[in-house]
């Protein structure tokens, strides 16, 4: 094994992803793909980005697998303390604000990139933005990590206010995928979790249910079959 090869295998584990966010009317959806990168290698396929903070809010990690745990671990505690000292659970903005004071605080250090979504009484359904950096920034829609480049265009044409919770999920998956067919450093299934009054539903895409894009191809054994194969379907916005 060469010395790249060495380094590659040695370099810290990176979410080189895409995560996103959506509201619709009466909750949110959150959406990732699930691969975490070591250099060139992909170390695990299956990750879970979307990690529980409460009941009722969730973050999507992006950057540094080591940094964005460390962030939810503290958050997730801060809010479980918060939560007891005041007898309900926390809402959406207040986990959103720990999210951003710890990224915030500790700038210089961290390489992670957040999307906090959630539900609450007070306010319904939010996502706010903490990019590097640590600012906070409430949006309607946010996307993140590696594979976003690719989408800003599809989301500006794509989103709309008032969608139901069916084609904020349709919306989610699609734009998961077309960042997989496009960015190396995402890949694997896409996971979804959808929450709203009603409480939290997670659903799990497999790799090969997800539609296909320009150029990719289907999954063959054999060399002959990839020959002889018709191409994909154009894309259909």
């Amino acid at each position: 094994m060469d010395l790249n090869s060495m380094a590659d295998l040695n370099a810290p584990h990176s979410m080189g992803t895409t995560i996103i966010g959506v509201t619709y009317n009466g909750g949110v959806v959150l959406g990732a793909d699930s691969r975490t990168s070591t250099g060139m290698y992909v170390a695990n396929r299956a990750s879970d980005k979307i990690t529980e903070l409460t009941d009722n809010v969730y973050v999507c990690r992006s950057g540094s697998a080591a940094d964005s745990q460390i962030v939810s671990d503290y958050v997730r505690y801060f809010l479980h303390q918060h939560t007891i000292q005041l007898g309900q659970p926390a809402t959406v903005k207040v986990a959103a604000n720990l999210v951003r004071l710890i990224a915030y605080g500790n700038k210089n250090m961290l390489q992670t990139g957040l999307i906090v979504g959630g539900w609450d009484k007070y306010e319904g359904g939010k996502i706010y933005g903490v990019p590097l950096g640590g600012t906070l920034i409430e949006q309607p829609f946010a996307i993140g990590g590696s594979g976003s480049s690719y989408l800003y265009g599809f989301f500006d044409q794509a989103w709309k206010e008032g969608m139901t919770k069916e084609e904020a999920e349709q919306l989610v998956v699609k734009a998961v995928s077309l960042a997989i067919a496009r960015d190396g450093a995402s890949g694997g299934v896409v996971r979804t979790v959808t929450i709203n009054s009603e409480g939290v539903g997670r659903k799990f895409y497999p790799g090969d249910t997800l539609p296909l894009w320009h150029e990719e191809l289907d999954a063959h054994t054999s060399l002959l079959d990839i020959l002889f194969a018709p191409g994909p379907e154009p894309m259909n916005i």
